[in-house]
């Protein structure tokens, strides 16, 4: 905690990211989050295909420090047969609280009907959904303007804020124009004053607190928002409780 802020990081990988030399360490991950007081942080785990098998070695991860460690459910389309029951299964017997999408390892675009079961399940649970965006064209922040008042009962995270120009406008504009559509705050693309226009332009109540540990320091990702030019308000706001709204804590 810092000041009597439960602080929640909305972003975190389980497994091998062998490119970028990242390994899921859980007691290198406490000791970065206990060094600036993060109480929680949001684990999934991208690297297969199939759901099942990720998302099992996530409810181990989590299963060590359950008090610490949240679980998020992730599948993907390109074994779309296993989508929704994975999602019952991760949500209903694992416990996971929100679910994970990763649209640059499909070939589908986020406004593809190819993910619309997936909303549709977050829809009907009332769930989060965090998505990474970026330049990709697979998950350019743009398209979630075209789903996000189809599932107005989902409320649909845009990871990295779009990361770089024009992709963090596109995230900004969704987020004016929808209610259930929030921002993220990890990148290696954040140069002083971009927390800032996410709290002036989308709202503090729609800036959700990110890492991206252990593939960055949560360390420094959280002294951007620590040191912003916003209010302590506007910082409770980011840092934990828009995080247990979402997640309904």
């Amino acid at each position: 905690m810092i000041d009597g802020w439960e602080i929640i990081d909305f972003h975190g990988h389980v497994g091998r990211w062998d490119i970028f030399e990242m390994s899921d360490d859980a007691d290198e991950i406490l000791h970065a989050m206990d060094a600036v007081g993060i109480d929680r942080c949001c684990m999934f785990n991208i690297f297969h295909p199939d759901g099942a098998t990720g998302n099992d070695q996530t409810a181990a991860f989590v299963s060590r420090y359950s008090e610490r460690f949240i679980g998020f459910a992730y599948v993907s389309p390109l074994m779309s047969e296993f989508m929704v029951p994975e999602l019952e299964r991760a949500i209903d017997e694992l416990g996971f609280l929100a679910i994970k999408i990763y649209p640059p390892y499909s070939r589908w675009r986020l406004n593809d009907p190819v993910w619309n079961s997936v909303y549709q399940f977050a829809d009907d649970r009332g769930l989060a959904l965090i998505s990474h965006t970026g330049a990709e064209e697979t998950c350019w922040p743009v398209y979630v303007e075209d789903i996000a008042g189809c599932y107005p009962n989902a409320n649909f995270v845009i990871a990295h804020a779009g990361n770089s120009e024009p992709y963090r406008s596109q995230a900004i504009r969704a987020a004016q124009r929808f209610s259930n559509v929030y921002v993220e705050t990890c990148s290696t693309f954040r140069e002083p004053g971009v927390i800032e226009r996410l709290v002036a332009e989308a709202g503090a109540d729609r800036v959700v607190f990110g890492s991206d540990v252990p593939l960055m320091d949560p360390r420094t990702q959280l002294g951007k928002i620590i040191t912003a030019k916003i209010s302590d308000c506007e910082k409770r706001l980011v840092l934990g409780e828009n995080a247990k709204r979402l997640l309904k804590l």
